[in-house]
């Protein structure tokens, strides 16, 4: 089966890996363009799927966006049969979905029809998710709404962080898409439409939903924490300004919302029900660094105030 791979973080690298260890024939890998990087712009860097695809030999077509004449004229040359996307980035329009003769499929991080869209990983843990997974959906012309073909299950763990998660969904979602395929090749396939009743969504990171509210419970801040631990990183302000923050857990604690509470190396903060303990900080300029070196430097004294 001729397969065309779309793709572009260190998320979607598993998958690609797996179908190349299980020798499927991928003719070809659509990924975004180098990004400029270094002071001047000067240096320009692969996608992590651009460098196994080339490590690998396979040809690579990099759009801006996946549309037009050229991309599809191009895409055409492959002749692929398949199409697998992970992690791209991009919607599809029906014309790219419907070259593959036997359709598109997407490795989706959540269990469909739950948190649709671009980021479910982190949503996940922000929205006290006890369960997430992986969908394999026949994709159509919505936003993740097409029939899902296989789900695989797995707990979200108490202090687990959106990028331990993501990497053991990344490892999760190639082995669901192996198994996906091997059924596909042996007909034993059974797409389950998905009741848009039971649709939740997953909107691309903003700022707003990264920046740490003092007045929630201690559990809501400490998953807000992990939901965006590493990247982008929650945030909060101390005398004008940024600190990222990352690593936290709730534990026990009283005082005014968003108050620096007192601690033998360690950074303790109240919120509207209980504390939280941050393990790790970036101030504003500086590196990430362990949260107890930065209040024992130039970090916040207690009875400071995080706002």
């Amino acid at each position: 089966m001729r397969i065309v791979f779309f793709g572009t973080p260190e998320f979607a690298v598993p998958s690609l890996e797996a179908l190349l260890a299980e020798r499927a024939q991928v003719v070809g890998v659509v990924t975004r363009p180098d990004k400029a990087r270094g002071r001047s712009r000067s240096v320009l860097v692969p996608s992590p799927v651009k460098q196994l695809a080339d490590r690998n030999a396979i040809p690579v077509l990099q759009p801006e966006r996946p549309t037009g004449d050229v991309f599809l004229a191009a895409l055409r040359h492959w002749h692929p049969e398949l199409g697998v996307v992970v992690a791209y980035g991009h919607l599809l329009k029906g014309e790219v979905l419907a070259l593959p003769s036997r359709g598109m499929l997407n490795v989706h991080a959540s269990l469909l029809p739950r948190l649709r869209g671009a980021a479910p990983i982190n949503w996940a843990i922000l929205e006290g998710d006890a369960d997430t997974g992986i969908s394999i959906m026949q994709m159509d012309a919505g936003l993740d709404s097409g029939p899902v073909l296989r789900r695989t299950p797995t707990p979200i763990g108490a202090h687990e962080t959106a990028g331990e998660l993501g990497a053991r969904l990344a490892m999760l979602g190639a082995e669901t898409l192996v198994e996906t395929l091997a059924l596909m090749r042996l007909g034993r396939l059974s797409p389950e439409p998905q009741d848009p009743a039971l649709a939740s969504y997953a909107p691309k990171i903003d700022r707003k939903a990264t920046r740490v509210d003092w007045r929630e419970t201690a559990a809501a801040v400490a998953r807000r924490v992990r939901a965006f631990d590493p990247s982008p990183g929650a945030w909060a302000i101390l005398e004008e300004r940024e600190v990222k923050l990352f690593g936290a857990q709730a534990v026990p604690g009283t005082g005014q919302p968003g108050e620096v509470l007192p601690g033998a190396g360690t950074l303790r903060v109240a919120t509207g029900h209980g504390a939280v303990e941050i393990a790790e900080v970036q101030p504003a300029g500086r590196p990430r660094m362990p949260a107890a070196a930065w209040s024992r430097g130039r970090g916040p004294r207690p009875g400071q105030l995080l706002a």
